[in-house]
């Protein structure tokens, strides 16, 4: 079941660009196995003790995304054990990162987190902080770390309008800092689309896509 949904993901991703996220937090490394001899080598986890955990367990080619809120005293634990911190939502949290990532000798790969749904549960910066953090180019500041691009969440909701307008501010956000900035480089990532939205969230320029409801079946607690 596993191996045919991370098969069919695949195809159904070829000429869009866009690559996958297998969403195997709270699952065990038995699912995780069973995706990677499908061909998965991009995993999301969203608990740094459990991404921890499953790292020594699993082939070292695997590159891990972070996806969860990011405690800053789960920051040091991270360096050097991640392909991508998708979560950033804070500039305290960008600048924490960076100077435990300077510490430890390596540089971090980073998204900016959007908030632009509904739900004030969601962390992340508003556009127009986002746009700001830009034209200030306050980056420039970074010694280790390199911004790579924004991830976002669409609104809990089945309003598939709604959803797109939210997936299209994500990405008018993404295209406009390329603007106010044309000398970043590396800018090139957009994550947003999850199980239930991610053909959506294609359509409006996801270059990433976070999927485990529909690859692994519902949470293992």
């Amino acid at each position: 079941m596993i191996a045919e949904e991370i098969r069919l993901l695949h195809k159904e991703l070829e000429g869009t660009g866009a690559q996958l996220v297998a969403v195997s937090k709270f699952h065990p490394v038995e699912a995780l196995r069973e995706a990677y001899d499908a061909g998965q080598r991009i995993f999301g986890e969203s608990r740094a003790q459990e991404l921890l955990q499953k790292i020594p367990a699993m082939p070292e080619d695997v590159k891990w995304h972070f996806i969860g809120h990011l405690q800053t005293n789960k920051v040091r634990s991270l360096m050097g054990r991640t392909a991508l911190i998708e979560s950033v939502d804070s500039e305290h949290l960008l600048n924490m990162i960076d100077r435990e990532s300077e510490r430890a000798g390596v540089v971090t790969r980073v998204l900016m987190q959007l908030h632009v749904a509904r739900e004030e549960t969601k962390t992340g910066f508003a556009p127009e902080e986002l746009l700001d953090y830009f034209s200030r180019r306050s980056f420039e500041q970074l010694r280790a770390t390199h911004i790579c691009g924004v991830m976002g969440m669409a609104s809990n909701t089945d309003d598939r309008a709604r959803v797109s307008d939210d997936f299209r501010r994500i990405r008018a956000t993404f295209d406009r800092i390329r603007e106010i900035c044309p000398d970043l480089r590396g800018f090139d990532t957009v994550s947003m689309g999850m199980s239930g939205d991610w053909k959506l969230a294609l359509e409006q320029g996801s270059t990433l896509v976070r999927i485990g409801t529909r690859i692994f079946g519902a949470r293992q607690y």
